[in-house]
């Protein structure tokens, strides 16, 4: 083990070139929650609200990759974007809150995809179930520590394997998508609508519970902004972002609306998850099945190798910053986060472990991996909002630029709130549950730099986010709050 500084004065870092950062943002985001997509909007609305809801999600999501491309011009030297944002425009202690908070979204949604790899093969082999047995759990184990060996061998090599499955993944995708063309009903389509018959919800209802499912989607939209340091150019970071965006949004869109020709609302939404390989069944024949699952299996594990590298990376930059303890900021003789690296796989072993007790493994991990990652995107929008609002890095532009990029940091702002509405109390308080204890790394870094531990505001906070974890924990003991 060597620290930080006496690697990177021996090694020099290797650069990212457009193309690979664009295929780190698509990779991050296609993963497990595209191919559960037919199944999870159909349990909560028809096809008018999903018109509605990825325009909503669209717009509101665009906004924020907007916001991370003009941070990434305006503030340059704040390297790990989501972390570095919220920290410059709130403070020590939000900018924690931030970083953690994004590392724990980051685990909690690499369970999921040991969940959906799982529960495909239990379509199979009965002993996996959905996701959440105890041979299910034995050989996520294995594939957790697996890919941790991986990716010691380093975040340059590990970065070349996920282009190379990123195109890969996209196949079974598009395929779905286009055959699924040639198999679309009409009237399937029309009945599905509006919901189908004895369908009451309000069309506002069956937003909002969508909200959740399109976040969860498009946690990754950052990615190119996480790895900002490996950009060959700076303006690379913003074109990544928004090129990989939109690339995504397409194929979401699109998954969403042609499974809805396919068969009944109703019956979508009582398919095994991951739901596109059935609904690919019902149109092609059993082959469909197949192929769609060998999908899946490349597709996860692509995203969870994107996604552990992206999380080691935020707690490795947070402690490089001194915003973190710093024993995180270790890296071995490749460049890898070495206890950072160890942290993340940790944790995903140890959310792992609580999806024995969940009765929907996939659904418990999906939720509360959004509602961790509302805080980061929150804090990142904020800091776009205030810096627009405050005039400052607009001395040498016009006036229309700084309307424009205040309107787009409003947007983002305001949709991130929205968000947290939308994702419940009950995953607010688990939260909590998660974050409360991870201010002992707060503490712990303070304590190393001799600083007060909290301002007023900050203890506040704190205070605030303990209370909310006790909360969380009576609420589970009590069986008000399941998973």
């Amino acid at each position: 083990m060597t620290s930080v500084d006496s690697v990177t004065a021996t090694k020099s870092v290797k650069t990212m070139p457009l193309l690979t950062l664009s295929a780190m943002v698509v990779g991050s985001m296609v993963g497990a929650g595209v191919f559960s997509l037919p199944g999870r909007f159909a349990t909560t609305t028809g096809g008018l609200g999903a018109l509605i809801s990825w325009a909503i999600a669209g717009t509101g999501m665009l906004m924020l990759a907007f916001v991370f491309q003009n941070l990434a011009l305006r503030k340059p030297d704040l390297d790990a974007g989501v972390y570095a944002y919220a920290k410059a425009g709130f403070g020590e202690y939000l900018g924690f809150f931030s970083a953690f908070g994004y590392w724990a979204s980051a685990c909690v949604g690499n369970v999921s995809y040991w969940v959906l790899v799982k529960s495909t093969l239990g379509q199979v082999l009965p002993i996996f179930g959905e996701g959440n047995t105890i041979w299910a759990v034995l050989l996520s184990t294995v594939g957790i520590w697996a890919f941790h060996f991986m990716v010691l061998r380093g975040v340059q090599e590990a970065a070349s394997i996920n282009k190379i499955v990123t195109v890969a993944k996209l196949v079974p995708i598009l395929v779905f998508i286009v055959i699924s063309l040639f198999y679309f009903k009409w009237d399937v389509f029309t009945a599905n609508f509006s919901g189908g018959n004895g369908y009451s919800e309000s069309l506002f209802s069956q937003i909002s519970s969508t909200m959740t499912i399109t976040v969860f989607v498009f946690l990754g939209i950052e990615g190119a902004s996480v790895y900002s340091r490996y950009a060959r150019k700076r303006e690379d970071v913003g074109r990544a972002t928004v090129l990989g965006f939109l690339s995504v949004l397409a194929i979401f869109a699109s998954v969403t609306m042609v499974a809805y020709g396919i068969m009944p609302r109703a019956d979508l939404a009582g398919l095994q998850q991951p739901s596109m390989a059935p609904a690919f069944e019902a149109s092609v024949g059993t082959w469909g099945a197949w192929f769609i699952s060998i999908g899946v299996i490349v597709s996860v594990m692509g995203a969870y190798l994107a996604w552990t590298l992206m999380a080691s990376e935020v707690l490795f930059v947070a402690a490089k910053d001194r915003d973190m303890p710093s024993f995180l900021s270790r890296v071995n003789t490749e460049n890898v986060p070495l206890i950072a690296l160890l942290f993340t796989s940790a944790l995903v072993q140890l959310v792992l472990l609580t999806t024995l007790f969940s009765d929907d493994a996939f659904g418990f991990t999906l939720h509360l991996c959004t509602a961790l990652s509302l805080i980061p995107y929150l804090g990142a929008a904020g800091y776009a909002l205030k810096l627009a609002a405050t005039r400052e890095t607009y001395d040498e532009d016009g006036p229309g630029i700084r309307t424009k990029e205040l309107v787009v940091a409003a947007v983002a702002t305001f949709y991130t709130v929205f968000l947290i509405y939308a994702a419940g109390l009950e995953f607010l308080l688990l939260s909590c549950i998660i974050y409360a204890p991870g201010t002992i790394l707060f503490a712990l870094t303070r304590r190393e730099q001799g600083k007060r531990l909290f301002s007023a505001w900050e203890l506040l906070l704190f205070i605030i986010v303990a209370a909310g974890a006790v909360a969380g924990i009576a609420g589970l003991a009590t069986g008000w709050i399941t998973i």
